[in-house]
C-alpha cells in the first residue's frame, strides 16, 4: 500500500512539473511577444497570431504596423529562441545521461565548438553548396560538430580502451580550445565588416532574425528530438553503466550512435541560427534532473519546456535591460547560469558529504 501511495505521489507531481512547465512557456512566450518599445496590448497579440494561424481573429481592425511588428519581427524572435533553448537543452540532457555526468554538454565535449567553426568558415568564406542553399550554414554546421565529436572520441580511444567519463570531458576540453583558435586565426585574418560581424554572431543572439531561420532549425530540432526522445530507455540503461546496460539486453553501441546523432543534429542546428550561446545545455537539464529524478522519459521532454521558457526570458532580458541597445543573449546566459549552476554543485556535493 505505502509503494502504491508513493507512485501515486510520484504520478501526480510529475503531471504537475508538465502543466507547471507549459504554463511557463505561454507565460515566458507572452511576455515575449509584449515588452518592448511599443506596447501591444494582449488581446490584440493574440488575434494577430489566431488569424494568422488558424484564421480565427476576433478584432474586426488591426494597424498594419502592430501586425508587421508581432508578426514579422517579436513572434519568430520568441520562437526562434524557444527552438534553441529547447535543443541545447535536449541535447545536454542526452550528454549529461550518456557520460553519466552533470559537467557534460555540447560545450564541454566539444561539439558546439565544432558547429561553430562550421558555421564561421561558411560566414567567413560565403559559401553555399549546391542543392543545399539556405540550408548550407546549418547542414554544415551539424557535420562540423558531428566531426569535431569523432575527434574526441578519437583521441579518447587513442589514450585509454576505455571511454572514460574524465577522458572525454578532457579531450572535449582540448578539442574545443584547438578549434577555438582556428576561430581566432579566422576573424584575424578577416576584414572589419566580416570580423565584427563573426564576432557579434560567436557571442549568441536571436535578434534581426525571422521566419527564414526558424524553418532552418526546424527540421534539424524534430528529427533530433524525435530520435532522443525515442531512445530514453537507452538513456535509463547507460545510466547504470554500459555493463549493466550490455548485460539488460540494450544495444549499446547502436544506443550511443544514434543518441549522439541526435545530440549533433540539436546542437548544430542551433548554433547555426543563433551562436554560441552557453549554459543552456549545462543548467537546464540538471536542474529538472533534481526536481523530476533520474528517469529520462520525463528529464528529455521536461528540459524542452525549460530550456525554451528560458532562452525566452534571456532574450527578453537581453533586449530591455540596456534598451534602445541590446545585449548578446550568451552573456545573459552565462550570467544567470553560471552562479546558478556552481550553487547546485555545492548542494550536490554537500548533500553527498552527509550521506
Amino acid at each position: 500500500m505505502r509503494n502504491l501511495s508513493t507512485q501515486k505521489h510520484l504520478n501526480n507531481k510529475i503531471v504537475w512539473l508538465y502543466i507547471l512547465s507549459g504554463g511557463f512557456v505561454l507565460c515566458t512566450g507572452l511576455l515575449g511577444l509584449f515588452i518592448s518599445s511599443v506596447t501591444v496590448p494582449v488581446p490584440t497579440i493574440l488575434h494577430i497570431i489566431l488569424d494568422k494561424t488558424v484564421n480565427m481573429g476576433w478584432l474586426t481592425e488591426i494597424a498594419k504596423n502592430q501586425e508587421m511588428i508581432i508578426w514579422n519581427i517579436r513572434f519568430p524572435r520568441v520562437v526562434l529562441a524557444f527552438c534553441v533553448g529547447a535543443s541545447l537543452a535536449l541535447a545536454g540532457a542526452a550528454f549529461q545521461g550518456l557520460l553519466r555526468n552533470p559537467l557534460a554538454d555540447p560545450y564541454t565535449i566539444g561539439v558546439s565548438s565544432g558547429a561553430s567553426l562550421g558555421a564561421v568558415v561558411v560566414l567567413f568564406f560565403q559559401v553555399t553548396i549546391v542543392g543545399l542553399g539556405s540550408f548550407t550554414l546549418p547542414v554544415v554546421s551539424i557535420v562540423s560538430g558531428f566531426l569535431s565529436l569523432l575527434v574526441v572520441f578519437g583521441l579518447v580511444r587513442l589514450s585509454s580502451r576505455s571511454l572514460a567519463i574524465e577522458t572525454i570531458i578532457l579531450a572535449g576540453i582540448i578539442v574545443s580550445a584547438f578549434i577555438g583558435s582556428v576561430v581566432s586565426l579566422l576573424i584575424s585574418l578577416g576584414d572589419r565588416d566580416s570580423m565584427s560581424q563573426i564576432i557579434y554572431w560567436l557571442y549568441g543572439s536571436v535578434g534581426m532574425r525571422g521566419w527564414s531561420h526558424v524553418q532552418l532549425i526546424i527540421p534539424f530540432m524534430i528529427v533530433g528530438s524525435f530520435i532522443l526522445l525515442y531512445h530514453y530507455r537507452e538513456l535509463n540503461a547507460l545510466a547504470l553503466g554500459e555493463d549493466a546496460a550490455d548485460h539488460i539486453g540494450v544495444d549499446v553501441k547502436k544506443g550511443k550512435t544514434y543518441i549522439l546523432i541526435g545530440a549533433s543534429l540539436l546542437t548544430g542546428a542551433a548554433v547555426a541560427v543563433s551562436g554560441s550561446i552557453g549554459f543552456v545545455g549545462l543548467v537546464i537539464p540538471h536542474l529538472v534532473r533534481l526536481v523530476t529524478g533520474p528517469n529520462h522519459r520525463h528529464v528529455l521532454p521536461l528540459s524542452v519546456l525549460l530550456g525554451g521558457s528560458f532562452l525566452i526570458v534571456a532574450d527578453l532580458l537581453a533586449r530591455t535591460i540596456i534598451a534602445p541597445k541590446e545585449l548578446p543573449i550568451g552573456v545573459i546566459t552565462a550570467l544567470i547560469g553560471a552562479p546558478v549552476f556552481a550553487l547546485l554543485l555545492i548542494r550536490e556535493r554537500n548533500g553527498r558529504g552527509r550521506t
